[in-house]
Formats: C-alpha cells, structure tokens, sequence
C-alpha cells in the first residue's frame, strides 16, 4: 500500500464512527416506513399483520372531511414556519448589533441571558406561559387591578393569532442560541478591512451595512437553505404543550398531526403514512432550494 493510500484510509477511518452514526440514527429508521403498508395494531409484530398496499395513503383523502383537516394542518404549518423562515435575519441582526455593545461584561451577560432559553424545555416555557397569562395569573390579576378588565382574559385558550404567539415564544426561546454562529462569524471578518474603512471616514452603520452584513450573508444563505429542507419539520413539543380544545385547529401543525395521529383513533400505520410523504416533501424542498441557490448565487450546498 502506497504512502498516499494509507493515508486516505486513516482519513476514512477517523469519519468511519460518524458514518456509523448517520447510518444507525438516520437511514436505519426509515425501515419503519414498512408500517405505512401493513394494518398494523400494537402490540402485534409486523409479520403478523395484514399487508393493504397504500390504502393508508388514499384514506388521507377519502372524504371532504378529512381533506379539510388535512388542509388545515398544512395550512398552520406553512404559516408557522413561513413566520420563522421570514424572520430568519433575526438572529443575525442581533449578533451584529450584541458585538456593537463595547462593554464586554454586559455584552456577556446579554448574550447568556439571550442563549439560557433555548436549554429550558417546552413544559417549562408552558410553565412560565401558565403563570403569567392564565386566568388567575400575574397579567390578568395585574390587569384587573389597574382597572382596565372586569373579568380575565383567556390568552392561552383563546385562538385568535395563535400563529403570531408561538412565533413569539420560539423566537424568545431560540433567538440567542441561532445568534452564537453569526458571532462566530463576525470573529473572522478581517479587522484590516474595518481598520481601512474607519481611516476611510466611515461611520458605525456603514461598517456594518457595507462589511459586516455581507460578510454574514454566505452563512445567512447556508442556514436558510438547511431551514426551507426542513420547511415541514417545524417540531412537536411546543405545539402539544400549548394546545388545548379551544386553539386546536390553528395550532396542530403537521409533527403534531402524525402524533394524535398515532395516539388517537387514526392508527399507527396512517400516522407513518403522513409522515413519509412529509419526508419526501422535505426531500424535494432541499433540491428545488439548491438549484435555486445554485442559479442566484453560483454556489450550491450539495
């Protein structure tokens, strides 16, 4: 074996482990897609059950029924992740405008205040939710004190602009953790260019507008591509914690569709059903973004 082959094949072991663990944790589930085209009941295997084809698939359209659940569910996911996807420059603007913050102990403290959500769990963002808007919490009974209300406002069981809210709370959860990689970013600007723009006469907002902004946008464009493949995954836990009868129909986004699915009277097998023909969606979303990256940019991600 030459010196050059070894070589390549210390390389290829070192990546060996994480091939493994693309293998195991994301092509070995998809055998779970079998379950789609058998009437399967737990707890019975799946050679004990009944083979129906795609009868799964054509019931998600056998009647106006459930055609306009269907409807609806796509209808809340779009508009959720649509919300986020149109509000994905956040992240950036708040890493350019946290590194303008010259003190560097409250650009500290800003920053971990900013990034602590995003390690607390749903239940517990519920949580805060439940004591601050519920019908006896601190917003109502304060409120209720300044005279401005009589009886408590329903924030959490009401479903009027329950899109709007849950961006709300998504964007407070993850705004700073989705902001630490375009602050890795700004770190490899070449200070020179700065320097020579500074000398140059230009002010704080052209620095930004002319170097920093553009210097992020390749970034900007890698994630938002990553984000429109994963335009229909938009999570389950948030919107199974905060759904409740009243905000149903405008908070059941696609993941928590399949889940009551599953858990409900749909059955197991519809429930994969939905969600294959959601991951083959996600599938052509990736490669009809990248050619589109491909023709505006010039560069692709695949």
């Amino acid at each position: 074996m030459t010196k050059k082959k070894a070589y390549s094949f210390q390389l290829f072991l070192l990546v060996l482990p994480f091939i493994v663990l693309v293998l195991l944790f994301s092509y070995y589930p998809l055998y779970g897609w079998l379950y789609a085209f058998y009437d399967y009941k737990p707890p019975k295997t799946l050679a004990n059950s009944a083979f129906v084809g795609f009868k799964w698939f054509a019931s998600l359209v056998s009647s106006d029924v459930k055609v306009k659940q269907l409807i609806q569910v796509l209808k809340n996911t779009f508009a959720m992740s649509g919300l986020t996807l149109g509000t994905s420059w956040l992240p950036m603007l708040f890493a350019v405008f946290l590194n303008e913050i010259k003190g560097v102990k409250f650009r500290k403290f800003v920053q971990t205040v900013t990034t602590l959500p995003n390690f607390v769990s749903w239940v517990m963002v519920y949580s805060i939710a439940f004591s601050l808007f519920n019908s006896t919490g601190m917003m109502n009974s304060l409120l209720t004190k300044a005279g401005l209300i009589t009886t408590p406002i329903l924030f959490l069981q009401s479903s009027s602009h329950v899109w709007f809210t849950q961006w709300l709370w998504l964007t407070w959860k993850n705004l700073g953790w989705a902001a630490i990689m375009y602050i890795a970013a700004i770190s490899s600007i070449d200070d020179e260019l700065i320097q020579a723009a500074r000398v140059d006469g230009a002010t704080r907002m052209q620095i930004i507008w002319n170097i920093t902004i553009p210097s992020l946008l390749p970034t900007y464009f890698v994630l938002l591509v990553l984000n429109v493949a994963n335009f229909l995954n938009n999570g389950m836990e948030q919107y199974y914690v905060f759904q409740n009868a009243f905000n149903k129909d405008y908070i059941q986004v696609l993941d928590l569709y399949v889940y009551n699915m599953a858990m409900g009277s749909g059955g197991y097998s519809v429930s994969v059903a939905i969600s294959m023909l959601k991951s083959l969606v996600s599938l052509v979303l990736l490669f009809v973004v990248n050619r589109a990256s491909k023709s505006i940019r010039g560069e692709s991600i695949l």
